[in-house]
């Protein structure tokens, strides 16, 4: 669980030093499609959509007039695959997140903000059935 936090912290670190690079229209040394990331404020809440520096949607969410996470958060790698789901309420982490990593999928429930417990699943075998 430590290695899949880092992973998620080293992520969302490198999202940022992008989006600097990009925000900055300074000169970056890989090959960046720079889309700004975007913002709309609607019912109290702000709607986010973040930007990967290839173009491709990172995350989707939403904040509270007061800069706090709230509701649903979807998190997406480079090449559009869903990598995580969480859910916030005002700023707290509630409910089950869900994270995926190839053929492993975990969830990871919360209460009070704190880890109170974790399920984890590995695909092995897929069928189709049909009538």
């Amino acid at each position: 669980m430590k290695k899949f936090i880092l992973v998620l912290t080293i992520l969302f670190s490198a999202n940022i030093a992008v989006a600097q690079c990009c925000k900055m229209k300074a000169p970056c040394k890989t090959k960046t499609v720079c889309k700004n990331d975007t913002y709309v404020l609607s019912n109290g809440l702000v709607e986010a959509t973040l930007f990967h520096k290839n173009g491709a949607v990172a995350q989707t969410g939403f904040y509270t007039e007061e800069n706090k996470l709230q509701g649903e958060w979807i998190s997406y790698d480079e090449q559009g695959n869903k990598t995580a789901v969480a859910n916030y309420k005002n700023g707290e982490k509630v409910g089950t997140w869900t994270f995926y990593q190839g053929s492993i999928q975990k969830e990871v429930t919360y209460v009070n903000s704190r880890i109170s417990n974790v399920n984890t699943w590995k695909k092995t075998d897929t069928r189709m059935v049909t009538n």
